[in-house]
């Protein structure tokens, strides 16, 4: 049931609102003046509050001031019998979700009431997806290596320092890109990600810098590339080391110039991006063989920051297992499960290949196929699949 404060110094509108609003099926608090509302406020929450303008000691746009302090998120809707433009145009400049006039009219309060009940609903969920999507892009463990990896991380974020990530196949080289974004001046900014080997070669720099109505068969408008995509914020550059030379030269330029021209264009587009880039190879290797720019190398490594191997962060085993079992649990809406000592111990025998990324897919298996606790031979029935 929505909770709702009303805030009025006239006794006779309060219990009018509130028997209203009971009515509809709310559960409404009342408060005489604004330093009764700040202290049922500091108390409890609310999903929207109502509150009149005029009112002695301290008037309607001081509580909504202070309210915008105390709870940010809670809309306010501004009520008052002097209403004016400008009286309203006020309360919206300071916060108010809405403002409604005196007389009130029964059916407008109860839709702006919807309405802001509606937007609360949809902070409240923001935040809950926000959180979950934050704890999928946890970098989880305390292994020194991994310790040296989150330091790094902390270090340059906050600059727009370009970053070359390195590490084996499925060592989390996007968390660490996405670390490197949420905590960085960009947060705000958009998040654009590019698997460098999954676009094929002709297309790569279409996806990249966008292309014009007509630049070739298939183009029957105008895109955005990539580049576009990520202004004002960071684009994740994956796989790297699997980007054509013609492309690579073109992102040299960007990097140079911060200046992108779509496919079959001519104008030049100023762009505002950080560039963080990862690979599994050797690019050192791949620059010898002549399969990456050297020039390239060097502007996208201002910052190396190497994911160590699981085979190096063993110790970290028990708190990834206690991590994925519960994410998973959650995912799936099933009874938290848990694993012995022995279990685990069986687990930091084996030679993660993959990496974190199987061994994600072998506890999601464990929970699956095991009872409340996962325990030792479990792990050696289920962990290898060809067993």
């Amino acid at each position: 049931m929505s909770r709702i404060l009303v805030i009025d110094d006239e006794r006779s509108i309060r219990n009018t609102i509130k028997e209203i609003l009971e009515f509809e099926k709310y559960q409404v608090e009342l408060a005489e003046d604004g330093y009764k509302a700040l202290e049922l406020m500091n108390t409890s929450d609310f999903d929207v509050v109502l509150c009149d303008i005029k009112m002695p000691g301290m008037d309607g746009i001081e509580v909504l001031q202070k309210l915008e302090e105390l709870k940010p998120d809670t809309p306010v809707i501004m009520i008052s019998g002097h209403g004016n433009i400008d009286t309203a145009v006020e309360s919206i400049k300071k916060g108010a979700f809405d403002f409604i006039e005196k007389p009130l009219d029964l059916n407008r309060l109860l839709i702006t009431l919807r309405n802001a009940l509606d937007k609360s609903s949809l902070v409240t969920e923001t935040k809950v997806l926000r959180k979950k999507m934050g704890k999928r892009f946890d970098i989880v463990g305390n292994s020194p290596s991994i310790q040296k990896v989150k330091d790094m991380v902390d270090r340059v974020a906050s600059t727009d320092a370009r970053v070359l990530i390195t590490g084996s196949n499925g060592t989390g080289k996007e968390l660490v890109a996405r670390r490197l974004h949420e905590k960085s001046n960009r947060a705000d900014g958009p998040f654009i990600e590019v698997n460098c080997a999954a676009i094929p070669s002709e297309l790569i720099e279409s996806e990249l810098f966008g292309h014009e109505k007509g630049a070739f068969t298939s183009a029957i408008k105008q895109r955005k590339g990539k580049f576009e995509q990520a202004n004002g914020g960071t684009i994740f550059l994956d796989e790297i080391g699997d980007m054509s030379l013609s492309a690579q030269a073109k992102v040299l330029r960007v990097l140079q110039e911060s200046i992108i021209t779509r496919v079959g264009g001519d104008s030049q587009i100023k762009v505002d991006v950080r560039v963080v880039a990862a690979t599994n190879k050797n690019l050192t290797h791949e620059i010898e063989v002549n399969h990456f720019r050297e020039d390239l190398y060097h502007r996208l490594s201002v910052i190396l920051i190497h994911v160590p191997d699981l085979s190096e962060r063993i110790e970290d085993i028990p708190v990834l297992c206690s991590y994925f079992i519960d994410l998973i649990c959650t995912e799936y809406g099933i009874p938290l499960k848990t694993i012995d000592n022995d279990a685990i111990t069986e687990l930091q025998k084996m030679r993660w290949t993959g990496n974190i990324r199987e061994f994600r897919n072998v506890v999601e298996r464990l929970i699956i196929l095991c009872d409340k606790t996962i325990k030792s031979e479990d792990v050696l029935n289920y962990a290898v699949p060809n067993k």
